[in-house]
């Protein structure tokens, strides 16, 4: 299952809104990682001064740069928070992950070594239940057991290159799309101009970036007991825009759309 990266070096995007108890966790789980990042990059979807406060000392204790890439907070932005991320990234391959996903100790090893060009990655995730997420966030526990209470999918917890093998599948579909375990190259993600940025409120912008770099030809890589991440619980975020990102996604799947209008170009300067 493992392959050779077309480029040794990458950036670790951690998109985060107003849960620095959650981030903290996350941040650690990043510096605790066998093969560390290059570059470690927080999206902040307009949070307060707390997340600031948890991003600024982490700065001190990590032995890889960290940026903070702040916006305004006016409303779910996911779309542009990522682009103006990406547009800051130093490095070819890019790896994102959600404020509320900590990571197994082989997480950055994993989407590396499988990384490659015209390729991106669904990583796998493993669902945590809100008593466990409490108490992990509490204790700030990040070593995960197959036995451990709270697990929701306890197989995806298994870390196995065997089963990866066996389990994990090279197809062109939207279903389980989810950005917070994705990998791709800098260059892949530019092609097709980032996450369209007419996505507000929660949905489908992840769905719609992953059609058009298929409507691209790369291709999509879903793995299975690698890469492995651990979502702490949050409340459901409101999906009153979905209707509106639905017909987008919609959209762009029948017309096999690559390039969106409004997208990560305006960030990139002599890129």
């Amino acid at each position: 299952m493992r392959q050779t990266n077309q480029s040794d070096r990458c950036s670790l995007i951690i998109t985060t809104y107003n849960r620095p108890d959650a981030l903290g966790l996350v941040l650690k789980s990043a510096l605790c990682q066998s093969r560390p990042p290059d570059e470690i990059i927080v999206a902040d979807d307009g949070s307060g001064e707390e997340t600031e406060t948890v991003v600024e000392k982490f700065k001190k204790m990590s032995p890889v740069p960290v940026l903070h890439s702040w916006q305004e907070d006016r409303g779910f932005r996911a779309a542009a928070s990522r682009n103006k991320a990406i547009a800051l990234s130093r490095h070819d391959y890019i790896i994102l992950v959600d404020g509320d996903i900590f990571l197994h100790k082989e997480f950055i090893r994993d989407h590396v070594g499988l990384g490659r060009k015209r390729q991106f990655i669904q990583g796998s995730r493993v669902l945590l239940t809100p008593e466990s997420s409490r108490e992990r966030i509490q204790q700030g526990a990040i070593s995960v057991d197959f036995f451990d209470k709270g697990l929701k999918n306890r197989i995806s917890s298994i870390h196995s290159v065997i089963l990866a093998k066996i389990f994990s599948r090279q197809k062109n579909f939207l279903e389980g799309i989810k950005t917070c375990n994705m990998s791709f190259f800098r260059e892949d993600c530019i092609e097709v101009n980032g996450f369209n940025e007419n996505f507000t409120g929660w949905g489908r912008e992840d769905s719609e970036f992953a059609a058009r770099l298929m409507n691209n030809q790369v291709q999509r890589l879903t793995v299975k007991c690698l890469a492995i991440g651990y979502h702490l619980w949050h409340m459901e975020i409101s999906r009153a825009s979905l209707s509106k990102n639905d017909a987008i996604l919609h959209n762009t799947v029948v017309n096999r759309i690559k390039w969106c209008d409004n997208g990560i170009d305006k960030y990139l300067s002599g890129d």
